[in-house]
Formats: structure tokens, C-alpha cells, sequence
């Protein structure tokens, strides 16, 4: 539903049931759910949802999400100090990312009447939609079971909302509510920390991706030489069959002109993962399958790098990926690496440690 939007993506799920006990609710969800971890209870208290957002980074916390926590503790030298209403009542599935319940959320707020905070969520999701973000990557309906005394339960309809969520069900919320203006700067600030720590994330496997590629074409170059590719200008045509296959027809330097570079740029260095990711598999599996398949000739060459550009291209669409061609050009490489090197050598001197992380 719509055009996915760049920004904050905390995307989940639902489908299937789960029972769990402890006093821990139980709910049953619709045809899409996987599985959600409830922070209000030990690790073992698993719910049904999944999809969250993208895993933790590997290594720990970033920097961001030390300082995150560290404002969220209470300071042992003044105990009058709370964490935020809106970080008690948040919960982090199996992944480690956050979502929160509409219930809690309305209680927060102030909200007695469900009914006047279902239309808030309604008009959230519509700002979300317009956005250009997919109101089910943020917004979950399930049907939860809450217990109502003496054994007893009874269905209540609940919604999962992600962070972006939270902050849209803010913007929409009675203004004069006097909590609306903290979930306000809670929101905004916590939406803001998670941008910076997707941004970093995706300059880490960009680089990482862009690495590989550079080291998987030093094979493709000797499987392709082994295969009767030798003068510069033969290995030139072999990498535009590739690309050739790839992205529907286009050379080399027509995706040179589609990103608007210079001369000197290269393409490799202004694609996002997901397109390296694509011309990584293409290289890796037309570097084996001339091995493989021990293929002799420049034409049988060039046909098989074509038609592994091809079959890659095929299992993206399959898949509901966008095609190669139509995916944004991304920042120079070049400038990430330089950005990636100071930040590994900390700050410079004069220069107070999260200088350079002010939101």
C-alpha cells in the first residue's frame, strides 16, 4: 500500500496465535503475525509478532544507543528523577526493537474513551500513508485476550505501533493535552537517534558490500580470463553483459548517466546495499558457473555473465524488489569512508566527545 518511504523503518507483522501464561496476556492475531517479545516480562514471555525493524547491530550498542539508555535510567543521586512515561510502558520484540500498545499509549495520554483514541490512530495512519511509508510496516491490528476477574477473559481489538507511529499518533493527538507536548519531544528525539543509527548502519554495509565486490571481480576477471576474456576492452564488453542483464538492457555507462555522475565517479560508489548486494550476487555466481561449467570462448562468456545479470534481475521482481535501474543514488562512498575514519579516530582535540553526534 503506497510507496515505500525513506526514513524510519520499524516494519512488523502478524499472523498465527500464541498462548502463553505467567500473567501474561494472551492474544490471537490476524493472518500476517510472527513473534513479539514483551518487555513487561522475562525473555521467555513470547507474543506473536516479529517483524520490528532490522536485527541489532553486530558488536553491541552504538554510541547513540549508550547515551539513549543512559537517559533513560534514573540518576541515583536525585531518585525524584523518572524515565519517560512513553519508555515504561515501550516493549522490544525478539530483534530487540521497539513497539508500543495502543492501550498503553492511550492510557498515557490520557485518553478514558478508546473510541476518541481509535480516531487518532486513524488519522495517524492516513499521515502515514501520505508520507509515502506502508501503513502495515508501522501500524499492527491484533486481538489480544485481557483478563477480566475471577478466570475470565474476554477479546479486546489492540494496535502495535512502531516508533513512527507513536510519533504520527502525537501529531494527531488533542494538543491540549499537556503529555502531548512530551510524547512530542520524546518522539521526535527518539525518531531522530534511530535515523542517525539506520544512517550508520547502512554506511557500514555499503562499505562492507563494496569491499566484497571489489574482491569477488578480481576472481570474476581470472574466471573470465580462463574463458578467453584477455585484452582490456573484451573484459570491458564481458562486465556490460552483465550489467546488461542486470538492469534491463543498460550498459555501464548508460547507469553512469541514469545516476548523473562525473566522468571520474563510479558507479559502484553511489549504489545503495540493496543494488550492491545485487551486482555482488551477480558477479559471485557468473564467477562460478564459468568455472563450473568450465565455459571456453568470449561469445559463451559474455552470454552466460548476461543471463546471470538476467536471472537476478527475475528473482528481485519475483521477490516485489524494485528494479536495479529505479533505485536512488546514494552518497559517495568516498566521503562515507572519510567520515568513517574520523569518527574511528574520536574527536579532535578542543572537541567535546558527541560533537559531532548533536541531533
Amino acid at each position: 500500500m503506497g510507496a515505500r518511504g525513506a526514513g524510519v523503518k520499524a516494519t512488523f507483522g502478524c499472523g498465527g496465535s500464541c498462548d502463553t501464561s505467567n500473567n501474561v496476556q494472551r492474544f490471537r492475531v490476524g493472518k500476517d503475525s510472527r513473534r513479539f517479545l514483551f518487555r513487561d516480562g522475562p525473555a521467555e514471555r513470547r507474543h506473536a509478532g516479529e517483524r520490528l525493524g532490522s536485527a541489532p547491530r553486530a558488536g553491541g550498542d552504538s554510541q547513540i544507543e549508550k547515551d539513549e539508555k543512559m537517559s533513560q535510567e534514573p540518576n541515583p543521586a536525585n531518585p525524584s528523577e523518572t524515565p519517560s512515561p512513553f519508555e515504561a510502558i515501550k516493549r522490544t520484540n525478539v530483534a530487540g526493537n521497539e513497539y508500543w500498545s495502543s492501550r498503553d499509549f492511550a492510557a498515557v495520554l490520557g485518553y478514558a474513551d478508546l473510541r476518541n483514541f481509535d480516531q487518532v490512530v486513524n488519522k495517524a495512519k492516513v499521515s502515514c500513508f501520505n508520507s509515502g511509508h506502508r501503513i502495515d510496516d508501522h501500524f499492527v491490528e491484533i486481538t489480544e485476550l485481557i483478563e477480566i476477574g475471577k478466570g475470565g477473559q474476554r477479546p479486546v481489538k489492540t494496535t502495535l505501533l512502531s516508533r513512527y507511529a507513536c510519533y504520527l499518533v502525537i501529531q494527531n493527538a488533542d494538543p491540549a493535552k499537556e503529555i502531548i507536548a512530551i510524547g512530542q519531544t520524546y518522539f521526535a528525539v527518539q525518531t531522530r537517534r534511530q535515523e542517525l543509527a539506520d544512517r550508520d548502519k547502512e554506511d557500514e554495509r555499503r562499505l562492507f558490500l563494496r569491499d566484497e565486490i571489489k574482491r569477488h571481480n578480481v576472481k570474476l576477471a581470472s574466471a573470465a580470463k580462463g574463458a578467453g576474456v584477455i585484452q582490456a576492452r573484451d573484459y570491458a564488453i564481458f562486465q556490460n553483459h552483465g550489467y546488461m542483464g542486470l538492469y534491463g538492457g543498460l550498459t555501464a555507462q548508460d547507469i553512469h548517466r541514469r545516476k548523473g555522475l562525473k566522468k571520474s565517479e563510479q558507479i559502484l560508489d553511489y549504489m545503495a546495499s540493496t543494488e550492491l548486494a545485487a551486482n555482488l550476487f551477480r558477479a559471485t555466481q557468473t564467477e562460478e558457473k564459468l568455472r563450473r561449467e568450465r565455459i571456453i570462448g568470449r561469445d559463451r562468456a559474455n552470454q552466460t555473465h548476461r543471463e546471470v545479470g538476467a536471472k537476478v534481475r527475475r528473482t528481485i521482481q519475483e521477490l516485489g524488489g524494485t528494479r536495479p535501474e529505479d533505485l536512488p543514488k546514494a552518497e559517495g562512498l568516498r566521503k562515507i569512508a572519510t567520515k568513517h575514519r574520523k569518527g574511528l579516530e574520536g574527536p579532535r582535540q578542543g572537541q567535546s566527545p558527541g560533537e559531532n553526534a548533536r541531533l
